[in-house]
C-alpha cells in the first residue's frame, strides 16, 4: 500500500515530466522556407502551438504583407491570428545568419527543389547540431534532389493532403482534409527526431504524425494528385465534379491503373495492394472529402505560373520509361496541362 506522501510524489513527478516535454516542444524553432498556401497553414498552426516561427519569402510584397498584418488563417479548422510581432519574416537567409534551427520546412514548389536545396545548403550554419530538413512539397523526387546536397539523415517528407487555398498575402484558408499529415524518411532513417513537430502540428489544429512508411504514402498521394490535378487543372472544375461522370472517371482510371503499373515496376509500393483497391477508396472516401477543392495546379494556370506537372504525371512518365511501359493517359493529361502553361507565357 503506497502512502500519501508517496502518492503525492508519484504525481508530482509526472507532472514535472510533462512540463519538461513541454518546455522542449514550445523551445523549438522552426523556419517556414515558402510562404504559399501550404507554408502558411503549417506556420498558423506551429504559432498556435506556441513555436517560435520565421519565414522566408523570396517576393517583398508578401513579407511586407506578413510584417504588416501577421498572419490569418480560417477554414475547415477554426480562425487563427498572428499578431505581426509574434513571428519574423525575411526575403533572404541572410537576415537569419544568427539562428540554429531544429526543422526547416520546405514549402516550394516542386520544380524550386534545386533552387531551394543549394539556397539552404549555402546557409547549412542555420541547421542546429540536430536540425532536419522537411520537404512539404508535392509529387516524387524532391528528396533524392535534396540528398544531393543534405546528409540523408536530415533530409525527410511530409506527406500533405489538406487544401490550402491563399486569397491575399496574408491569409491562409484550409478548405478540405482527407487524411493527417505523415511525416518520415525516404532512406531507412530512425524518424523518431520528427515526433516533437508533429506534436506540435497537430496542437496547431491539423492532424500530423510520424511513419516509417512516408514512401507509400507518397504514391498514394502521387495516385491521388496525377488523377485529379491536370483533369481539374485542364477542365476548371473542383474534384467532385471529376468524379460525377463516367466520362471523366474512366480518363482517371485509367491514369490510376498506368501510375500503379510503373510504380511497382520501379520496386516502389503504397497501401494499396492493386490500382482497382486504390480506386474504391478514392471514389468512395478522398473524392468526397475533398469534393470542393479546386488544384493548386488551376490555381497556378489561372495566375500565369508554372505548374508541377513534372514532377507529377512527368515523374511517372519518367520512370515508365526506364521499364518500358506505356502510359498514354499519363502522357495526355501531361501535354493538355503544358499546353495551358505554354499559353501563359
Amino acid at each position: 500500500m503506497l502512502s500519501e506522501t508517496s502518492i503525492k510524489t508519484r504525481i508530482l513527478t509526472k507532472v514535472w515530466q510533462k512540463r519538461i516535454i513541454l518546455n522542449k516542444i514550445n523551445a523549438m524553432i522552426v523556419l517556414i522556407y515558402g510562404s504559399g498556401a501550404v507554408g502558411l497553414g503549417l506556420a498558423s498552426c506551429l504559432l498556435k502551438a506556441g513555436i517560435e516561427v520565421d519565414l522566408i519569402d523570396k517576393k517583398e510584397e508578401i513579407v511586407a504583407s506578413l510584417c504588416e498584418h501577421g498572419l490569418h488563417r480560417t477554414g475547415i479548422f477554426g480562425d487563427f491570428r498572428a499578431d505581426p510581432t509574434g513571428f519574423h519574416s525575411h526575403t533572404s537567409l541572410r537576415a537569419l545568419s544568427n539562428k540554429k534551427y531544429d526543422y526547416i520546412l520546405v514549402c516550394t514548389k516542386s520544380f524550386d527543389s534545386y533552387a531551394a536545396a543549394k539556397d539552404l545548403v549555402e546557409h547549412k550554419n542555420l541547421l542546429g547540431h540536430d536540425g532536419r530538413v522537411v520537404l512539404c512539397q508535392n509529387g516524387w523526387g524532391n528528396a533524392e534532389i535534396f540528398k544531393t546536397f543534405f546528409e540523408q539523415e536530415r533530409v525527410y517528407n511530409a506527406r500533405i493532403i489538406t487544401g490550402f487555398q491563399k486569397p491575399n498575402e496574408h491569409t491562409v484558408v484550409i478548405t478540405v482534409h482527407a487524411d493527417a499529415i505523415r511525416i518520415g524518411s525516404l532512406f531507412d532513417v530512425d524518424s523518431s527526431c520528427m515526433e516533437s513537430l508533429c506534436r506540435s502540428i497537430s496542437k496547431g489544429g491539423v492532424p500530423c504524425y510520424v511513419t516509417t512508411e512516408v514512401g507509400k504514402y507518397l504514391w498514394a498521394k502521387m495516385l491521388y494528385n496525377c488523377a485529379l490535378n491536370p483533369l481539374g487543372a485542364f477542365l476548371d472544375v473542383p474534384y467532385g465534379v471529376l468524379a460525377e461522370y463516367e466520362y471523366t472517371r474512366t480518363i482517371m482510371n485509367h491514369i490510376v491503373e498506368e501510375v500503379f503499373s510503373a510504380m511497382t515496376s520501379a520496386g516502389y509500393e503504397t497501401h494499396f495492394q492493386t490500382a482497382e483497391a486504390f480506386l474504391d477508396v478514392f471514389y468512395s472516401r478522398l473524392v468526397p472529402d475533398t469534393a470542393q477543392h479546386r488544384s493548386s495546379m488551376l490555381q497556378d494556370i489561372k495566375a500565369g505560373k508554372k505548374t508541377e506537372i513534372d514532377a507529377l504525371n512527368g515523374a511517372v512518365i519518367e520512370l515508365a520509361k526506364m521499364h518500358g511501359i506505356d502510359v498514354p493517359y499519363n502522357s495526355v493529361a501531361y501535354n493538355l496541362v503544358k499546353f495551358l502553361e505554354g499559353r501563359n507565357y
